[in-house]
């Protein structure tokens, strides 16, 4: 995200004791966005409950109503009457994506299959600064024809013709691009395959599978063959693991602390973070999906309760990377806080730099201006824990994870934290410090 104009300062000071009581942690974003694509893609009629309603996935409404589907929403209840797999209409003009990297990829790999169609895709400044070459070259092998500034970035312009289905393998593991090539692949000739280097989430997966599309998994090959139609049908989109590690994590660095995140996704392509806290040795009761669970398996929840106590470091390696990308600067917020003297580091985490922001150095400099001891690397960070952080100024950069990380920050520091353009979490996360004040209340 784009900075804020005129961005605001807001102080989080320190807790004066422990959080404690129950959070309903927003929808999942990345399931929201795919139900909104999945629903204006179905036909007939898709009801969505607990839509995540944040600037995002409002984006993502907005795109497809744009593009012909019927959107109506009442709260966090969307209504869409889908337009069909090759029902797209012209747009009356650009189609903006706001800040939103996972519409504007998958959007291309739709457009790209629907013949007749030609539509740019623009958004914010901090969009036209994310990668698009990952999804423009294995839609060009499937001959689709795409224009971007300088071959890489947004705006994007797609021209819809007729696809050939190819095998891929990903040389990064990516949900969003195993997914824009999956989506192209319903309307390609033939069959296609995405072959993951490891596994990353597989939401796209599990939706187009419920919803009737030809999709078969062996291993880490993903196989899709063309398709008339699919219905993706009322769904209740579950919580956000990526939202609900932030009232985890300040469970677990301010002192005494317990709370319990309802309702969170225990899909195992999620729960990374998870994983690497405990072994950082968190407290946090709760099932978590099986690592390999099949992509058959509806998704489904859980209450997540979390206790504070002490923390050490730990070592996250590449392969743990694609199944808590967002997350890591949390964990670079855990190694500040964990016992004095323990190193956490972070490997293989090179997609951090073109996120939002570059999140190795903006983690690396924030918190560092904090008290915190990091060092950047190409590919990750490594922490030595001090125990806690003393407290500062914390410039979020537009980064809505960067923003709670500061609040968060502010919470267990000694003196308390400016958070400049705080407003950024309301990206993913617009409950956010009403959340952490109810449970600072309780």
């Amino acid at each position: 995200m784009s900075a804020s104009a005129n961005p605001t300062t807001t102080r989080i000071d320190p807790a004066t004791g422990p959080l404690s009581g129950h959070v309903l942690c927003p929808p999942d974003k990345s399931i929201s966005h795919r139900c909104a694509l999945f629903g204006a893609m179905s036909q007939g009629r898709t009801v969505i409950e607990r839509y995540l309603v944040a600037q995002d996935t409002l984006s993502t409404l907005a795109a497809v109503e744009s593009l012909g589907a019927r959107v109506q929403r009442d709260g966090d209840r969307v209504v869409i009457d889908g337009v069909g797999l090759r029902g797209l209409t012209a747009p009356g003009g650009i189609v903006d994506v706001g800040n939103a990297g996972t519409l504007l990829r998958l959007l291309a790999g739709w457009i790209a299959g629907v013949p007749g169609l030609v539509v740019t895709l623009d958004g914010d400044a901090s969009i036209r600064t994310r990668p698009m070459g990952r999804v423009i070259d294995p839609l060009r092998l499937m001959d689709a024809q795409i224009d971007a500034t300088n071959d890489r970035f947004a705006p994007v312009t797609v021209t819809g013709g007729t696809l050939r289905g190819i095998e891929y393998t990903l040389p990064v593991a990516s949900a969003q691009v195993k997914s824009c090539v999956l989506i192209a692949g319903m309307l390609a000739e033939g069959e296609t395959t995405v072959v993951e280097p490891v596994a990353s989430r597989d939401h796209t997966e599990r939706m187009l599978a419920a919803a009737g599309a030809p999709l078969t998994r062996d291993g880490d090959r993903i196989t899709i063959r063309t398709t008339d139609a699919i219905e993706l049908g009322d769904t209740r989109v579950p919580g956000d693991p990526s939202s609900a590690a932030f009232p985890i994590a300040a469970a677990l660095i301010v002192p005494g602390s317990t709370v319990h995140v309802d309702e969170v996704s225990t899909n195992w392509t999620r729960a990374g973070f998870v994983h690497i806290a405990r072994r950082m040795g968190a407290q946090i009761e709760g099932p978590v999906e099986a690592p390999g669970t099949p992509h058959t398996t509806p998704e489904v929840t859980t209450t997540l309760s979390v206790t504070h106590g002490p923390l050490r470091g730990t070592t996250v390696e590449a392969d743990e990377v694609p199944l808590a990308i967002d997350e890591l600067p949390l964990v670079a917020l855990l190694g500040c806080f964990a016992e004095p003297g323990e190193i956490t580091t972070v490997t293989g985490a090179q997609e951090l730099r073109v996120k939002e922001t570059d999140r190795i150095a903006a983690v690396a400099e924030e918190l560092g201006a904090l008290g915190g001891k990091i060092t950047p690397t190409d590919d990750g960070f490594i922490v030595e824990g001090t125990g806690g952080l003393i407290g500062g100024t914390l410039h979020s950069r537009g980064d809505h994870r960067m923003a709670m990380i500061g609040a968060l920050a502010g919470l267990a520091s000694a003196k308390g934290v400016d958070v400049v353009d705080m407003e950024a979490a309301d990206v993913s996360y617009p409950t956010f410090l009403d959340d952490l004040a109810a449970l600072r209340s309780r």
